[in-house]
């Protein structure tokens, strides 16, 4: 009989909500019974699977509350999915507030049920470093029947800054090599108003503080010095405004194109040479994982769990936090050496096929799954 797997994930636009749904549909392929249960229909369901299903959590809105219980619905919902449906496992995405409330759950289920967590960055680097919510997170960590976690750097940090003995396996993020075979749009550089010997430079965020987009901004700035080149920055969020101004200060506003948030990124990384990534925090960075299964080539700091999908000087380049010249320098050199920027680009697909396929990823999974349940 096949196991049957409740989701609990972000539905919207990020690595967490992409990886686990992606996750989902590889286990129904898998002829696992996969439950999403989360407040929208996942954005990257886009098609019927036939055991696959979908979950929504309503959130009841009560005069009585300030701010609606999401958390206590999401609880209530779990149980209900768990003892209707027989669920065998909860995989919890981010320990705050789901593993929490898989656990809530779990106290109101007639049915038993497993918790596996995976922590993905923002329920450690962030809400722990919150005195208020330390309890919290590490009573999710030590509770849940197997935690996972999406780079060696966050597995250390949990166990430093919890100063828990919890055992966390790391299981990577991956890419589905399905989703990489877009047909090349030949004419989206000229719609974009882009000349088809210039360069382009790519950085696709969620635009929070985090992620430094001001300083790639600056970063091409020096680029554009050496270079013909456009800046296209995909995404939207707090700091989008900001980095508007110091594009009109840096005088690029005819070299940087804002497109907004986009759901499908293979074209314009089709159309990219090289991808940036500055953040000051990243746990792992699955963008990086999409520019590489399209050749292109990736800049990035010596933060958290980028070191461990950027391998400098092999698919990639890596800078100190804060050091413009050198991710300037490197950019240059790629959009300026074609043998180099070959070299890396093969070796950025070969990377990706060979470490971060769905695959052997999704075993990993498997094999936790299977030992929970032993």
């Amino acid at each position: 009989m096949s196991k049957r797997i409740g989701i609990v994930c972000y539905p919207t636009v990020g690595g967490s909500g992409v990886v686990a749904t992606e996750l989902g549909i590889f286990l129904a392929e898998q002829q696992y019974e996969v439950h999403f249960i989360s407040t929208t229909m996942p954005f990257r369901l886009k098609r019927l699977y036939p055991n696959i299903y979908f979950h929504e959590v309503e959130v009841a809105n009560y005069p009585v509350f300030k701010h609606p219980p999401y958390d206590l619905s999401l609880a209530n919902k779990i149980a209900e999915v768990v003892d209707r449906e027989q669920l065998d496992i909860i995989h919890a995405h981010y320990a705050v507030p789901h593993a929490i409330c898989s656990l809530f759950a779990k106290q109101m289920a007639k049915r038993d049920v497993k918790i596996v967590t995976t922590l993905h960055g923002t329920d450690i680097t962030v809400l722990g470093i919150d005195d208020s919510l330390q309890n919290m997170i590490r009573f999710a960590i030590e509770q849940s029947d197997a935690v996972t976690a999406v780079s060696e750097s966050l597995k250390t940090q949990t166990q430093d800054v919890f100063e828990t003995d919890t055992d966390i396996q790391v299981v990577h993020n991956f890419i589905d090599s399905e989703e990489r075979i877009p047909a090349y749009d030949e004419d989206l550089k000229r719609r974009l108003g882009i000349n088809m010997d210039e360069k382009v430079v790519i950085h696709i965020s969620n635009f929070r503080k985090v992620k430094r987009v001001d300083q790639v901004v600056e970063a091409f700035s020096k680029v554009r010095d050496h270079v013909q080149s456009t800046l296209l920055l995909v995404g939207d969020g707090p700091e989008y405004s900001k980095v508007r101004q110091k594009v009109i200060d840096l005088k690029l506003q005819d070299d940087v194109i804002f497109l907004g948030r986009q759901d499908n990124i293979q074209d314009l990384l089709k159309i990219s040479d090289v991808k940036l990534l500055l953040s000051e925090k990243e746990s792992f960075g699955l963008v990086l994982l999409e520019a590489m299964s399209q050749g292109v080539p990736c800049v990035g700091t010596k933060v958290g769990g980028i070191p461990e999908v950027i391998d400098d000087g092999v698919n990639g380049f890596i800078c100190p936090l804060g050091d413009l010249d050198c991710v300037s320098d490197k950019v240059v050199n790629l959009l300026t050496d074609e043998s180099l920027w070959n070299k890396l680009s093969s070796q950025s697909k070969d990377i990706v096929e060979q470490q971060f396929q769905t695959e052997q990823i999704v075993k990993q999974y498997e094999s936790v799954y299977d030992r929970v349940l032993e």
